[in-house]
């Protein structure tokens, strides 16, 4: 399943985002090959040996990746990702109260705010869930677009336009040709490397 959700998101983020060539990485503990629970790990390596044309397996990503862009799609099951996700949002409301508590101790802290005003809104705007919601659900036979249920308009319209672009895209018919490329490629690998062992 984690191979195919990372050919899954792989396609998701070109029919999206417009990167030709995404590079993919399987969240877990550690970077090297021996760490992990064995199904990452397996995954790892067939992901490795299928060498994808339409995605480059970068290999293991940790935790504080997700935030640096180490890769363009993190792969990680359900309950780990949930994890992270929470995390993630949970950080980012810790700083947002860091900052305007910082902002309210002193007069002088007040007015440097009135002078970067600006540039917090830009931060504000580009950390705003409403500009980013909908849960894009992979693997369907259809698109389908979970929608937070606290957003506003503005955060349904968000969800709406994900989909638009899913449908313009074209990405359930790429999801699926990919995964059909991806295991001809696993296939061929395989009985490749069984020659090699038998010869």
């Amino acid at each position: 399943m984690l191979v195919d959700f990372a050919v899954m998101g792989a396609a998701m983020a070109r029919s999206l985002f417009g990167l030709e060539r995404p590079s993919v990485g399987l969240l877990n503990i550690g970077v090297e090959e021996i760490k992990g629970v064995e199904e990452v790990r397996e995954a790892g390596r067939i992901l490795k040996a299928i060498n994808h044309p339409h995605f480059h397996y970068h290999g293991f990503v940790e935790g504080d990746d997700l935030g640096k862009g180490t890769v363009d799609v993190v792969v990680t099951e359900g309950f780990a990702g949930n994890i992270a996700l929470k995390t993630a949002e949970g950080t980012a409301r810790q700083i947002s109260e860091y900052l305007r508590a910082a902002m309210n101790r002193t007069a002088f802290a007040r007015i440097g705010y009135l002078f970067a005003q600006s540039a917090f809104n830009r931060l504000r705007e580009k950390m705003d869930p409403g500009k980013v919601n909908g849960g894009v659900f992979l693997g369907l036979n259809g698109v389908v677009i979970k929608s937070h249920g606290g957003t506003d308009a503005d955060g349904f319209a968000a969800a709406i336009d994900v989909a638009r672009e899913m449908a313009k895209n074209n990405l359930i018919q790429k999801i699926a040709d990919d995964i059909k490329l991806g295991r001809q490629d696993l296939d061929a690998s395989l009985v490749a490397s069984a020659e090699a062992a038998a010869g």
